[in-house]
């Protein structure tokens, strides 16, 4: 099958930068809306996260799921039991060094339609960049960043950082009465490579993990009498033995 020209796009802007901005129309494009049949259901369980009571024993606020899969290069991607979401502290200086249990990805959500096909395409997309690897660990965080009026909301607690894996997609599912948000990319000297707003349903951002340094500026309401929030979808990919 020919691939589409902007994937290959793509996976040259990932070699050459190590990180790269996708706008909403680019990226429904790759994922080819007809197989998001479940989208509506998909973006309305962001409304049915848990807190995360790791974070708010720091003071901060956020709710969240989590999943692991395992991805073979020319397989099926596959759910595995639940099991924590680990981190060193040499890339979580806040929480590093702690096996947290988080809430699973709901299975509807998980053997969903929408989720498959953007584990699909991550799948393909990374697994271009590194022909070699021929068996994945595959993570997917869903996160629901709330801002008050009195509390700003904190995507990234820990700041610029990398997350220990070999890729990371991050997708705007919704952003609510928000402003700021702003995605930054680093390089290991702390020099701004590059910035960019998630401002609109499936605007992205693909990072080589190994390469560049990434994190997301704090969220403030818009109109602080109504609720505020930012909704993502994260999918880390690493290289499995």
């Amino acid at each position: 099958m020919t691939p589409h020209p902007d994937s290959t796009a793509l996976q040259i802007r990932l070699q050459r930068d190590g990180f790269a901005f996708v706008t909403a129309d680019i990226m429904r494009s790759l994922l080819q809306p007809p197989m998001l049949t479940d989208w509506p259901a998909f973006a309305a369980s962001w409304s049915d996260l848990e807190p995360d009571s790791y974070l708010a024993a720091s003071g901060r606020h956020r709710r969240r799921r989590h999943a692991t899969f395992a991805a073979d290069a020319d397989g099926e991607v596959q759910r595995q039991p639940h099991q924590p979401h680990y981190q060193s502290l040499q890339y979580n200086h806040l929480q590093g060094d702690i096996q947290r249990w988080f809430e699973p990805v709901l299975p509807v959500i998980a053997e969903g339609a929408s989720l498959r096909r953007i584990l699909d395409f991550c799948r393909d997309c990374f697994g271009a960049l590194a022909p070699a690897t021929r068996h994945w660990h595959v993570e997917v965080h869903q996160f629901r960043i709330e801002a008050r009026a009195d509390e700003a909301g904190e995507p990234t607690p820990e700041g610029v950082h990398r997350d220990g894996v070999d890729y990371v997609l991050v997708l705007l599912i919704d952003r609510e009465n928000i402003e700021s948000g702003t995605t930054t990319i680093h390089s290991h000297d702390g020099s701004l490579l590059g910035s960019f707003t998630l401002t609109h349903a499936l605007d992205a951002a693909l990072v080589d993990d190994a390469r560049v340094f990434h994190g997301v500026t704090s969220v403030k309401p818009l109109d602080p009498a109504r609720p505020a929030h930012r909704d993502v979808l994260v999918v880390t990919f690493k290289a499995a033995p």
